[in-house]
């Protein structure tokens, strides 16, 4: 396959960082250097994401141009549509309520509205980084997961728990072959599923993060990375859809979560409140013998 080794380059990536953990002290100095390297790129990419709707204005132009039968392909575009978001309603309200019910015994639906303030603030802001503050409040008040839980489990939730983006980006990459003429054999399906999946891992929390994350399941594809722009004039509302689902998966991790580490928390608190006491007891009989003493 001619261009990048996408594929490839994750999984070296992923055998680095397992390395790097396991070294701890020793490779700091490279870890220190990839977390710099992160955020000069979300940084980077924040000021792509600011400039692209002059880009995308261009490569829409370029491909309308160059379409022959503009009707079928709005049609497919509108069929694309629909399929992301049947597959992100199904996902979000069917397949996580479920997992949930399974494995709490709790009404999901009544969780979802409680957690409505949230997974709306997401689908206005397109992003689960600032949408991050809401998400942990509704959890902690309305829901009443231990805080313990919510802010250790929401932030890591928000970088790699990003099940609607990953969706999205393997219907958007099937798609994009198809229109392309691609032939799509079972090998490169899962390709698809396997690079959308860790593409979306780490995918920055920022508004159409997943469309430039997108370019390389395209480049794994052998396409090239202006094939994006068949999308990208309807990314801009399926970027918010998706941004709703993420939040909903991270707080239904969350509270699930939350919900099997009941005893431990307990345990734990009751420990806490037992050092305190003793260390309260401690520190009194100090003073006393000090008195005494005196």
């Amino acid at each position: 396959m001619d261009g990048t080794n996408i594929l490839g380059l994750l999984v070296a990536s992923v055998a680095i960082g397992v390395a790097i953990l396991h070294l701890k002290q020793e490779a700091e100095p490279v870890a220190d250097f990839f977390r710099a390297l992160m955020a000069i790129a979300m940084k980077i990419t924040t000021w792509v994401v600011r400039l692209s709707p002059i880009g995308v204005m261009f490569l829409v132009a370029h491909e309308v141009i160059k379409m022959e039968d503009l009707g079928t392909v709005i049609g497919s575009l509108g069929k694309y549509f629909g399929t992301v978001v049947v597959g992100l309603a199904i996902h979000g309200f069917l397949v996580l309520p479920t997992i949930y019910f399974l494995l709490t015994r709790k009404n999901p639906y009544t969780f979802i509205g409680q957690m409505s303030e949230a997974i709306t603030t997401a689908f206005g802001t397109a992003s689960s980084s600032a949408t991050l503050p809401v998400t942990i409040r509704c959890l902690e008040d309305n829901v009443g997961v231990d805080k313990r839980i919510a802010r250790f489990a929401l932030p890591i939730g928000s970088v790699i728990n990003l099940d609607g983006t990953a969706l999205y980006e393997a219907v958007a990459a099937v798609f994009i072959a198809q229109m392309r003429d691609v032939d799509l054999n079972v090998g490169k399906l899962i390709v698809i599923t396997i690079t959308a999946t860790a593409a979306a891992i780490g995918a920055a929390g920022i508004p159409q993060a997943g469309a430039v994350t997108m370019i390389m399941i395209l480049n794994t594809l052998g396409l090239p990375a202006t094939d994006i722009s068949l999308i990208i004039g309807v990314d801009w509302l399926l970027d918010r859809c998706r941004t709703a689902v993420n939040v909903m998966g991270d707080s239904f991790g969350a509270a699930i979560v939350a919900h099997r580490s009941q005893k431990e928390l307990a345990r734990t608190t009751e420990t806490r409140r037992t050092s305190r006491s003793n260390a309260r007891k401690i520190s009194v009989l100090g003073q006393a013998q000090i008195f005494v003493d005196t």
